[in-house]
């Protein structure tokens, strides 16, 4: 209670120093800004690390025709032998 009484002594002296064309946020608003700043950062970077050990392999399409079944040159081993030069 005393401290509730003791800050509304100075309201009215803060009340006469106040621009109200020029309120800031000040120093204080600055930390936690850059505070909450840095903790995106590292969360961004865990996330980053996190994402890197994901190994994801998409399941074929079942209605999906097998590679190399309509006759074409698929990406199979026919590939591999003609950039070998065994063509």
């Amino acid at each position: 209670m005393y401290a509730t009484q003791a800050l509304t002594q100075f309201v009215p002296l803060a009340a006469e120093e106040l621009d109200k064309n020029k309120v800031t946020p000040g120093v204080l608003g600055f930390l936690v800004f850059a505070a909450l700043a840095v903790g995106v950062w590292l969360l961004m970077k865990s996330m980053n690390r996190h994402m890197g050990k994901v190994d994801f392999e998409e399941a074929p399409d079942p209605a999906a025709e097998p590679a190399g079944t309509d006759g074409r040159a698929g990406s199979g081993a026919g590939t591999k032998a003609s950039a070998s030069g065994k063509g």
